[in-house]
C-alpha cells in the first residue's frame, strides 16, 4: 500500500467534497492518497448551453486526458457527467453507495407561481423538456455554473425558482428550506450516485476502489446508463431513468423517459423484471421506447440541436 494515490477532481466545493469522501475510505483502508484538483472545460465555458459544447464528456475529458498522462491516477464524478462509453484504457472502478436521486425545484418563498406564469431556470434539457410537459404556460432559461454560482444567479435573478439535484445541494449543506421536491420529474441516469474510474492496467489503484464499490448501486445505475446509450447513440436528449430494488420482491422496478426538448412529446415506459433480467433491462426498455416511435423523436432532437 506504499504507492500513493493520486486522486483526480474538478475544482468546484462539490468536487471536492466527493474526492474527499472518496480519500477517506481509501485512508481508513490504509492507503495513500492526493488530491488533484483541476478545471474542465464545462466549468470555463459558461456562456454557452451544455448541448452546444457537445455535452458528453464536457465535465471529464480534462480528468480523462490527465490519467492518460499519467498526472492522476483515479478521477472522481458525478456519475451523471460521466459518458456511458468510456476514453480506451480508462475503467469504471468503484461506485459509491446512492445518495438522494431526486430533482428539487429551489424558489424563493411562495410557490404560487406554479398556477400561473414563472421563469424556471436549468441546464438541462431533461430538466427543461419534463418542467415544460408539465408546466407548458412557463418559461424555461438557460443556467450554467457549479452548484453555487447557480444559487447565487438565482439569488440575482428575478426568476421563480431554478432545478437542482437533491443530492448536490445536500452533500455541501447548500439546501434550503424554500423548496419541492420533484418526485413526478423522472431523475438523470445515474443521478445521486457518485463513479471513481481508473486506468484498466493499474492494479494497485483498481484492487483498493474495488473495496468501496456497491453492489446495488452499480447494477441500478447500470440499467439506467444502458437505457441511455440504447436511445442516445452519443446525442445529448431528454431523457430520464430511475432503477431501484426492491428486496421484498427480488426485482428490479425501472422508470424511463423520452421527451421532446420542447416537452410536448413524452414517451414513457415503466417496468418491473426479476433480478436476474438486470443485464439487459436498460437495453430493452429502450428498444421498446425506439420502437414506439422514440426512433423518429430522437431523430428530430438532433435536427433541432444541429441548428
Amino acid at each position: 500500500m506504499s504507492k500513493t494515490i493520486r486522486i483526480g477532481t474538478r475544482d468546484s466545493e462539490l468536487a471536492l467534497w466527493q474526492a474527499k469522501t472518496v480519500e477517506k475510505q481509501l485512508n481508513d483502508l490504509g492507503y495513500r492518497t492526493e488530491i488533484i484538483a483541476v478545471k474542465s472545460q464545462g466549468d470555463l465555458v459558461l456562456d454557452k448551453p451544455l448541448y452546444e459544447l457537445g455535452i458528453t464528456g464536457i465535465f471529464t475529458k480534462t480528468l480523462d486526458i490527465s490519467m492518460i498522462k499519467g498526472e492522476v491516477d483515479i478521477a472522481v464524478h458525478s456519475m451523471k457527467d460521466v459518458p456511458t462509453a468510456l476514453p480506451q484504457g480508462i475503467v469504471q472502478a468503484a461506485v459509491l453507495p446512492r445518495a438522494n436521486v431526486l430533482d428539487i425545484l429551489v424558489h424563493k418563498g411562495s410557490t404560487e407561481f406554479l398556477e400561473t406564469s414563472a421563469t424556471i431556470a436549468t441546464g438541462s434539457l431533461r430538466r427543461q423538456a419534463q418542467w415544460l410537459n408539465r408546466y407548458p404556460q412557463h418559461t424555461v432559461v438557460d443556467l450554467r455554473g457549479n452548484v453555487n454560482t447557480r444559487m447565487q444567479k438565482l439569488s440575482d435573478n428575478d426568476w421563480s425558482g431554478a432545478v437542482f439535484a437533491a443530492a448536490g445541494l445536500e452533500r455541501i449543506n447548500l439546501k434550503p428550506q424554500t423548496y419541492l421536491n420533484l418526485d413526478w420529474m423522472i431523475p438523470a441516469p445515474a443521478q445521486g450516485a457518485m463513479v471513481v474510474v481508473a486506468m484498466e492496467n493499474d492494479h494497485h489503484a483498481l484492487e483498493a476502489l474495488a473495496q468501496l464499490n456497491d453492489i446495488e448501486t452499480e447494477v441500478c445505475t447500470a440499467i439506467e446508463r444502458q437505457f441511455l446509450r440504447t436511445l442516445e447513440g452519443g446525442c445529448t436528449a431528454p431523457i430520464g431513468a430511475t432503477a431501484k430494488y426492491d428486496e421484498a420482491q427480488d426485482e428490479i422496478q425501472f422508470h424511463g423517459v423520452l421527451l421532446s426538448i420542447d416537452g410536448k412529446e413524452k414517451l414513457e415506459i415503466q417496468r418491473n423484471f426479476p433480478i436476474n433480467e438486470w443485464k439487459k433491462l436498460g437495453f430493452h426498455c429502450a428498444k421498446e421506447i425506439l420502437d414506439n416511435g422514440g426512433a423518429a423523436l430522437m431523430e428530430r432532437i438532433k435536427a433541432q440541436l444541429k441548428k
